[in-house]
């Protein structure tokens, strides 16, 4: 059956189901019933049908799960909750492609994986409001239901914060952008200014849309390093000399100070923020902090003193204390890994191992909750094939469609008994080398459709040989929707080349 990600259960038979815009729709009042309308909608008129949604008590079907009957006269479509009848939608909606007509089946289907995430950096190169609301559209076509919006770092931040209007002001805007790779020296410039944010109406319109896609949004809030545009807004929040919006990649050595106004300033953009995103996580980032200028800093030597504490310790303090923040306002902190140096990661936080499945199984086994984004499989800034056949800079690495369909979630020295800590996985675009939607989507797909069947389908997948039929025909889709995906690339192929 052409639909990816590959369902538990499939079973088609003979016969044909034309959609019609002329079909009667039952349903309750809920995103999958809208989304079922707009396919509708776009359909040819032709003979009546009926389309019916129920939400029903059945265990079976779980959290996300569904059971979809498609008959010569009609369609009927069941589940527990409303995500499950919306996931049902999106396998109506790629079956029905650009021609509408459906194959008479029966789908039974849910999850492996209840984290099954995207990770957009929009602080490198700001991405435009409209390409964002693009991209949960697409995320929802291959039941994809995290979005993890990186919206601060060294090189812009991208949030509305009314309390603090520099952030935008200044911190958003670079006087220019590295040009060609960040280990390639002497430096070059373009000379060009770049930013952009969004305003907090934009933030709402997302989080509006993503959660009528079933779509839940994790703000990133960078801290205490990767800091380095909110210091060149705020320089009272580092150390010596003011910065500006940094002009190039990597880790900056800026970080911010140990000062009680610096947790004052931070909890009113949490407080902000808090405002904007409902759902329960909030990454707060605590990844590749240098702690130079904590060691030359006179408020760092007494925090030490104070906290009973080393150099290295100094990080656990902060992203404990405002995870303590989050909590008091019931909601959860989310870290990079590195939050787990030290053993000083706080109580409950959710761990994103991308140093390696190593880091994931260690956050397991301490109690906390985990999302895998091991950076060589799951980093998509890296190639789709090697650079030298002719693919656009790149930050390095090497991500293959074949390499994500072989990817497992769960590590397998992982104890039982701490795997049902890791709630899912997740795939990250930096975009440092990824200057515009056009080239973002180039470096999605068609991996990401891979990726979504990893952590839907997990040991359910099946042969690489069945995943490239369907993501050949998947592909006619992806074009009707104006996605620039890469060409489908294949190791064998490209050997031959």
């Amino acid at each position: 059956m052409p639909v990816l990600p590959r369902p538990l259960h499939s079973e088609v038979r003979p016969g044909i189901l034309p959609l019609s815009r002329a079909a009667v729709l039952l349903a309750p009042d809920v995103p999958a019933a809208r989304a079922l309308k707009t396919l509708l909608q776009s359909a040819p008129q032709q003979a009546p049908h009926t389309c019916e949604l129920r939400l029903v008590e059945d265990p079976a079907h779980g959290e996300e799960g569904y059971g979809l009957e498609v008959h010569e006269d009609g369609l009927r479509l069941e589940a527990a909750t409303p995500a499950g009848l919306f996931w049902g939608v999106q396998t109506l909606r790629q079956l029905a492609g650009t021609h509408y007509r459906l194959p008479c089946l029966t789908v039974r289907d849910r999850p492996a994986f209840g984290w099954r995430g995207l990770h957009l950096d929009c602080a490198r190169h700001f991405m435009p409001k409209e390409f964002v609301l693009k991209l949960l559209d697409l995320m929802a076509l291959h039941k994809l239901n995290r979005f993890h919006w990186h919206l601060t770092d060294d090189q812009g931040w991208r949030l509305e914060v009314r309390r603090y209007p520099r952030l935008t002001e200044v911190g958003a805007w670079r006087s220019e952008t590295l040009v060609g790779h960040g280990l390639q020296l002497p430096y070059r410039y373009d000379g060009v200014p770049h930013g952009g944010f969004y305003t907090q109406q934009d933030v709402r319109e997302i989080v509006t849309r993503a959660r009528e896609l079933c779509i839940e949004v994790i703000p990133e809030i960078e801290m205490p390093g990767h800091a380095q545009a909110a210091l060149a807004a705020h320089p009272e929040l580092g150390h010596g000399e003011p910065p500006t919006v940094w002009t190039r990649w990597g880790v900056s050595t800026r970080v911010m100070n140990l000062a009680e106004p610096t947790f004052a300033f931070l909890e009113g953009v949490l407080d902000e923020v808090l405002e904007l995103f409902p759902g329960r996580w909030v990454h707060l980032g605590g990844d590749e902090v240098l702690r130079d200028e904590w060691a030359a800093s006179e408020v760092a030597q007494a925090r030490m003193r104070e906290w009973g504490t080393d150099l290295e310790g100094l990080q656990g303090h902060f992203m404990r204390r405002m995870a303590a923040y989050l909590e008091r306002r019931g909601r959860r902190m989310a870290g990079w890994d590195e939050i787990l140096d030290g053993n000083e990661a706080p109580a409950g936080a959710l761990v994103m191992a991308w140093r390696g499945e190593a880091n994931g199984v260690r956050a397991a086994r301490l109690g906390h909750p985990v999302v895998m984004a091991p950076y060589y499989t799951l980093y998509f800034d890296h190639y789709q094939r090697p650079p030298q056949q002719g693919e656009p800079l790149a930050i390095g690495g090497l991500s293959t469609l074949e390499a994500l369909h072989a990817y497992r979630v769960i590590p397998q020295d992982l104890e039982e008994e701490h795997r049902p800590r890791v709630l899912g996985a997740q795939a990250q675009l930096w975009t440092e080398y990824v200057p515009t939607p056009r080239h973002a989507e180039y470096m999605l797909f068609p991996r990401l459709c891979a990726f979504a069947e990893a952590v839907w389908s997990d040991a359910a997948r099946g042969p690489l040989e069945d995943f490239r039929a369907r993501l050949e025909g998947h592909m006619d889709l992806l074009a009707a929707l104006d996605v620039n995906a890469h060409p489908l690339a294949w190791e064998a192929e490209a050997a031959d080349d």
